[in-house]
């Protein structure tokens, strides 16, 4: 896929709508475009910075901070295994190991059949449900190797609809109508708030 479908591009516009200034609507953009196509195409990336007014270096620059951003292809199913300290004294190391042995494939790498890509993470904020891993940025917590065989069988099996495909944030899009948009404007075209104009004028 090259740049943003038609359909995309309108809801790229409704995205952009909502913010005083194009490029701070960047990131919800990457995010539109990497569900397009479970990641960020070279061409998607200047296409955003087409629609927001900066260049292709800037979104690649934006882009490229967030881990959760993928610049090549990955596997329908992203598997984040956690390896951090609580992760790691509770089994991850060894959760990660038999992920290995489960995919034949190393972190980083994708299976053959496009399905599964496995990553190495640090801390992925569960500590107390460890060892934990993401599918897709789902959770799964206190996961044995046993467990995590079944999550794959199911995944492969299409038994888990409840996980969309890589790059899906949420399966509900937000949609706001015109009359409950915020109506923010940039900075210098803002007024006071009346109680800071008038905290302004009792330090006066």
């Amino acid at each position: 896929m090259a740049r943003l479908t038609p359909e995309n591009v309108v809801l790229a516009q409704e995205i952009i709508d909502r913010y005083p200034r194009p490029k701070s609507a960047l990131i919800p953009l990457l995010h539109l475009a990497q569900e397009q196509d479970g990641h960020l195409t070279d061409e998607a990336m200047a296409h955003i910075g087409d629609l927001v007014g900066v260049t292709s270096a800037e979104v690649l620059g934006t882009a490229s901070f967030y881990e959760m951003f993928k610049m090549e292809p990955v596997g329908r199913y992203m598997v984040n295994i956690c390896t951090n300290i609580a992760c790691q004294l509770l089994g991850g190391e060894e959760l990660l190991h038999h992920a290995e042995q489960r995919l034949g494939i190393r972190p980083g790498q994708t299976t053959a059949d496009g399905l599964f890509t496995i990553e190495d993470v640090e801390c992925i904020a569960a500590c107390t449900e460890a060892p934990c891993l993401q599918v897709n940025y789902r959770y799964f917590h206190k996961i044995s190797t046993d467990e995590f065989d079944q999550l794959v069988d199911d995944l492969a099996s299409g038994a888990r609809d409840d996980i969309p495909p890589h790059g899906t944030l949420a399966e509900i899009r937000q949609h706001i109508p015109p009359e409950r948009k915020a109506g923010s404007v940039v900075p210098e075209d803002s007024t006071v708030p009346v109680w800071i104009a008038a905290a302004e004028e009792a330090d006066a």
